[in-house]
């Protein structure tokens, strides 16, 4: 699980170097490039993270997608502050890493909205929507949208009240506890020494 692949040997020695730059900051991992955000909703992400970024006491380590459209805005917002870490794309051990190593998520991905509580970190859904409300409702993720404004207001809150923060963090995951091939094993080998 996370703790294995927090010691693994394999993870990026770049992404290490990183989490030990930052150290004494709190890191906020992030993830952007869906579709519906190109054009404004992503100049608004962009322009919120640089925000945020404002803070002496945080860092933003953000691998970004291969589509230029994202790079190029994200280049022109961020490109230069000495506490965001524009980073290629992370195998999944390593995005793994660096969710275990944030203080939450910021980004517009589903799959983070399931990964990220499954490791006791709040997430914010930089999108209007979401495919997977069950986040929403349990408390563990919460929908910003791409306002600026909102998506700085909201990561200021996780940053600075720390029972906001707990409240999202120890949230019930909803997408389940992580042991549910134990369990199938578990059944499978039952029903077989019948």
């Amino acid at each position: 699980t996370a703790d294995k692949f927090s010691h693994s040997s394999g993870l990026d020695e770049n992404l290490v170097a990183l989490y030990k730059k930052f150290g004494s900051r709190k890191i906020i991992g992030v993830t952007s490039h869906r579709r519906e955000n190109l054009g404004d909703g992503l100049t608004n992400i962009a322009g919120a993270l640089r925000d945020i970024a404002q803070r002496d006491d945080v860092a933003l380590i953000f691998p970004v997608h291969l589509n230029p459209n994202v790079r190029a805005i994200m280049k022109d917002a961020l490109d230069g502050l000495d506490n965001v870490a524009m980073i290629e794309p992370l195998d999944y051990p390593n995005f793994v890493s660096l969710i275990k190593h944030c203080n939450f998520m910021l980004t517009d991905s589903g799959g983070v909205q399931e990964e990220a509580p499954a490791l006791g970190k709040p997430v914010l859904v930089m999108r209007d929507t979401t495919e997977r409300p069950e986040g929403i409702v349990a408390g563990t993720a919460k929908l910003v949208g791409t306002d600026r404004d909102v998506i700085v207001a909201e990561a200021t809150k996780l940053l600075d009240d720390e029972d906001h923060y707990l409240e999202m963090a120890r949230a019930h995951n909803p997408f389940g506890d992580g042991k549910s091939s134990q369990r199938i094993a578990d059944i499978i080998e039952k029903s077989l020494s019948v």
